[in-house]
């Protein structure tokens, strides 16, 4: 069994103001996670240009990437930026999975979209892995982390120690303003986080923007179902978490049978 750690971060931080802020704040918070020591930093669903924002067309993006793909590189950091790519049939939401040699590693498109998404994105097909260094980790995208477990248990039967689950999440007009994790007053949706890490032996890692009033935030939940650590909510910044390889046996997941 393994006995090694990896530290990974979490860029909780505010919606970009533009689709160009948003790469500055990106390239800026993989610097800080460089200087933290992090092997893995992550952002929220759509970081770059900015979920819901208006696309700022292809060109723009390849460019980020290029950017992003430099600023991993210096760093020396493995990053997963929630942003969008296009694709013959249009824009599908996606992971970028930049290596910390600056290397692209691939993508993984968001499967199982929100109902409110479909007028605007294609959903993607395929699920895949990842590495960085000893580490293996999935990507399971916002709604598909909440509502479809599968998409987890995937990746954690393949080996994966961690998934990670970029979202976005604010508050509704009246709704209720958790100041503690998983809190029964609130939303299902950080009970089902705790759900996830449980019921396959695995870290999982979410992520969200920081907003005044989120009823989620960034957190790493233990293979045991346990809160590891979380961001104070609308507090923006890096969650940094080391966690035990060991433990992600993945032991849960591969006794399902599915």
């Amino acid at each position: 069994m393994s006995t090694a750690t990896s530290r990974i971060a979490l860029a909780n931080l505010p919606l970009p103001a533009s689709a160009e802020d948003s790469v500055r704040s990106a390239v800026d918070a993989i610097a800080e996670a460089g200087l933290a020591e992090a092997h893995v930093v992550c952002f929220p669903e759509c970081f770059v240009p900015g979920y819901g924002a208006p696309s700022p067309g292809e060109a723009f993006l390849l460019n980020a990437y290029e950017v992003i793909a430099s600023a991993a590189r210096a760093a020396c950091v493995t990053v997963i930026l929630g942003t969008e790519r296009f694709v013959r049939e249009g824009r599908r939401i996606t992971a970028l999975v930049v290596n910390r040699d600056g290397s692209i590693q691939g993508f993984q498109d968001k499967v199982q979209l929100d109902p409110s998404e479909e007028p605007s994105y294609h959903r993607g097909f395929d699920r895949h892995v990842f590495t960085a260094g000893d580490l293996v980790f999935g990507i399971a995208i916002c709604h598909e982390g909440w509502r479809y477990p599968e998409t987890v248990r995937w990746a954690a039967r393949r080996g994966a120690h961690v998934v990670f689950h970029p979202h976005f999440h604010i508050a509704e007009p009246g709704s209720y303003r958790p100041s503690a994790f998983a809190d029964p007053a609130n939303t299902f949706h950080e009970k089902a986080a705790l759900c996830r890490a449980a019921e396959n032996t695995c870290y999982f890692a979410t992520v969200n923007c920081a907003s005044d009033g989120s009823p989620t935030t960034s957190a790493v939940i233990r293979p045991d179902g346990t809160l590891l650590c979380h961001q104070p909510y609308g507090q923006s910044g890096l969650l940094l978490a080391d966690i035990d390889l060991g433990e992600a046996t993945g032991l849960l997941a591969k006794r399902a049978h599915v």
